[in-house]
């Protein structure tokens, strides 16, 4: 939806699917710490009495859960040049997964040695596991039977059954497998909404192929959004994660479990106290719609967001840097059909406050399409209510772009004039005015020659005066909607 120009460079970091939760060491307060602590601070101590909690005893829940945890060995093909054969190499995903095979494969690509006649060269890979059924019902990564031919579930009594693929959800990264068994050892399902930070947490896989590897450690946070275009709220922890614990279950301190261990955040492509898991609500959702239906349907609101920063608050005169701004909506989207606006910042739906914008497509993930959704927004300094029909995302809807935004002068640096009829057909506006020229604080922006202002601060802009008027009446900072090509991103200006 964003160009590079209008955003901040950052430093890009390898997402990569492993999935299991190592040990991290954390150690419990005692008494002596809380009794230091009240002696140095006893006004906060008297408030907030901090208790003494011993970690749990993990070997019980190991014992009862752990029979329930399976080792799945894939086997399949992938298409590779001839010079490329050399790189052939196991993990949770086969060659398609091994960072180092691709780097190099690109390597010799780019010293002039494209690749050539492709071939099929087998795959093999490993993850985990859980049986959440006594019929055979089992639980895993997508990424980690992708392309997969032949799936193998190994139990820990050391007995091996041929596993049937039900269906697999990419945008999730939930799998949902099938054995012929009877009478097998299940895990008890939690609720990851009642899952606090800082909660003890295990987790079982076949790390490198070392079946029933228990590791263990903490909960970093809930409700994070990666960047790969997930609709899934992760839950952070800073246990390791490693090739072949993909798919294995997250268990809380009550031996329930909580989440599916999926993804790691690295630099240099191995664990660096950073892990996700896929929310066992989500996974359930997931798994349901499989087993009834063998597909999953995905709820879609119609509209891009992005995040509300101080510089968005004090522009659209918010209390807090809370909320989900829509900077697009799609033409003819539930989203549009409700009334929703570019500029609307949308706090709650179904009265689950939006922190993050982040938080928009978690809450909607675990809603289903024909769902009504209840939001909360702020527009042009006021509470409002919508109600919108969520629709699928498989329903393919002409995209336009919502016509509405702005441009403006001086204080902000910019030299702007109005559309030409022929400009603003190709822009697809209804409004907005063309940016001649960015300097000062809209140059530090990322604002760009060429680029068409559609509104200031949430409201649409139609000449050059009434934007001079808007920027005089503004505070320390506007909110500019800019367009460059297809896309459309608010940019925060500092007026000093």
């Amino acid at each position: 939806m964003t160009t590079a120009a209008l955003k901040n460079t950052r430093l890009v970091v390898a997402l990569l699917a492993a999935g299991a939760i190592g040990g991290a060491g954390v150690s419990a307060f005692n008494a002596v710490h809380t009794a230091s602590y009240a002696a140095a601070t006893p006004a906060i101590a008297a408030a907030a009495p901090i208790q003494a909690v011993a970690p749990p005893d993990f070997s019980q829940i190991t014992e009862r859960y752990g029979p329930a945890v399976v080792n799945i060995s894939v086997t399949g093909t992938t298409k590779v040049s001839n010079d490329s054969a050399f790189a052939q190499g196991d993990d949770d995903e086969g060659t398609q997964g091994d960072p180092f095979f691709e780097f190099f494969r690109r390597f010799q690509q780019g010293q002039g040695r494209p690749g050539g006649p492709q071939q099929e060269m087998p795959t093999r890979g490993q993850g985990s596991g859980f049986i959440v059924s006594a019929d055979g019902i089992i639980l895993t990564n997508a990424h980690v039977v992708r392309g997969a031919k032949e799936v193998t579930v190994k139990l820990t009594d050391r007995r091996e059954f041929r596993a049937k693929v039900l269906g697999a959800d990419p945008k999730t990264d939930v799998a949902v497998l099938k054995i012929d068994a009877a009478n097998l050892p299940v895990v008890a399902l939690g609720k990851t909404s009642e899952l606090k930070v800082g909660e003890w947490v295990l987790a079982i896989g076949s790390p490198f192929g070392f079946e029933n590897t228990v590791t263990a450690g903490v909960v970093s946070a809930k409700g994070r959004s990666l960047p790969d275009d997930s609709s899934v709220p992760f839950i952070q922890t800073d246990v390791a994660i490693n090739p072949g614990n993909s798919g294995g279950p997250l268990f809380n301190a009550r031996g329930e479990v909580v989440g599916i261990n999926s993804q790691i955040y690295s630099r240099s492509g191995g664990y660096q106290g950073v892990s996700f898991a896929i929310p066992i609500d989500v996974a359930g959702r997931i798994k349901n719609q499989i087993v009834a239906t063998g597909k999953v349907e995905h709820a879609r609101l119609g509209v891009a967001v992005q995040e509300v920063n101080q510089a968005f608050a004090d522009s659209f005169k918010l209390d807090k840097p809370e909320g989900a701004l829509v900077s697009s909506v799609e033409k003819g989207g539930p989203a549009d059909k409700a009334g929703l606006q570019s500029g609307d910042v949308i706090r709650k739906v179904n009265g689950q406050p939006i922190v993050s914008s982040g938080d928009l497509p978690a809450v909607l993930g675990l809603a289903a399409p024909g769902d009504s959704a209840r939001l909360e927004i702020w527009r042009q300094g006021a509470a409002r209510e919508l109600t919108a029909r969520l629709g699928s995302a498989d329903q393919k809807v002409a995209q336009a772009d919502d016509p509405k935004t702005s441009a403006a002068q001086g204080k902000l640096g910019l030299a702007l004039r109005p559309l030409r009829p022929d400009e603003q057909q190709e822009a697809g506006v209804e409004s907005g005015l063309l940016v001649q020229q960015a300097s000062g604080p809209a140059a530090l922006a990322g604002v760009q020659a060429g680029d068409v202002l559609v509104s200031v601060n949430g409201t649409p802009v139609r000449n050059i005066e009434q934007v001079r008027a808007m920027v005089a009446k503004s505070g320390k900072s506007v909110a500019l909607l800019i367009q460059r090509g297809d896309s459309k991103i608010f940019v925060p200006l500092n007026l000093g």
